[in-house]
């Protein structure tokens, strides 16, 4: 089994998206266009009600799948199949915009500290003409590993036998959320087929003598196994797997196909009112 290491640091680039809200993105920027199957990734963090409050009004995706994790706040989400849900400090929501979905993400909160991910994972070329489907989970369904210093949210795929409750079943995503007391080792191996990456929001870490700092993105090098230690006041990261998809990808804005005409196709779906073609029945728990 060999160690993976890190091959690229990725600082975040602050980004206005939705009705005026500031995140901060390391996947999808100038330094990291795409790392396969993975096309974006936001952070949102703040108290300031200014940079948060206005939201992210109805605007359409199709092509790919959004997986939200809330970590602080909550939002309200209305979508064009029918689903409506307010995902709580530590819920999941799971999109998979597939032919066409339009919806929105609105705080339900006036003040305090709004902070969670934003994550979207590409289709393959087979499903992005999908029906659209939607699972959403509570903090009471992500399943907790703790040991000694260690304390581990499993929000997609499998850590110490638990699984996660978001079922990915076209890149079978790994989503771990690990807490580390100062000083702590975490490890776990991820397959040698997988993309992967590094994110810390509280804290620091240290993987082979590199050290990454709060909000940057590591990437994941070849390899099996990762293995990093905790700073000297702890941490709090995100650690994200894929299976690459090794497919074409264009993307214009909010819609990712294979193709340049099928972007245009998909752009024509939405000013003419087409992009929505169906629905699927809620699951949320």
């Amino acid at each position: 089994m060999t160690t993976r290491n890190i091959e690229q640091i990725v600082r975040a680039s602050t980004v206005s998206e939705g009705a005026g809200v500031t995140v901060h993105r390391t996947i999808g920027t100038p330094a990291l266009r795409r790392l396969d199957p993975f096309l974006m990734l936001d952070q949102f963090r703040s108290d300031n009600p200014d940079e948060y409050i206005a939201g992210f009004p109805d605007h359409p995706h199709r092509g790919f799948v959004t997986l939200t994790y809330m970590l602080d706040g909550h939002m309200l989400h209305q979508d064009s199949m029918g689903n409506r849900g307010d995902l709580r400090a530590g819920g999941i929501q799971w999109m998979k915009a597939a032919s066409g979905v339009i919806h929105s993400e609105m705080p339900q909160q006036t003040n305090g500290l709004m902070r969670g991910f934003q994550l979207w994972i590409n289709l393959p070329a087979a499903e992005k003409m999908s029906r659209p489907e939607y699972q959403e989970f509570s903090v009471t369904r992500i399943p907790e590993v703790v040991s000694g210093g260690t304390h581990v949210r499993i929000i997609c795929g499998e850590y110490a036998g638990q699984h996660g409750p978001v079922d990915d079943r076209h890149t079978h995503v790994t989503y771990l959320d690990v807490e580390l007391g100062p000083g702590a080792e975490f490890s776990h191996d991820l397959g040698s087929t997988m993309h992967g990456f590094l994110c810390p929001f509280e804290g620091e870490i240290l993987v082979d003598r590199k050290r990454v700092s709060t909000h940057d993105l590591a990437v994941l090098g070849p390899g099996d196994r990762v293995t990093l230690t905790s700073g000297n006041t702890g941490a709090r990261l995100i650690l994200v797997a894929g299976r690459p998809l090794n497919e074409p990808a264009v993307q214009y804005g909010p819609f990712v196909m294979n193709t340049d005409e099928e972007i245009r196709q998909a752009i024509d779906d939405y000013r003419n009112g087409r992009l929505v073609r169906g629905t699927q029945p809620h699951r949320a728990t």
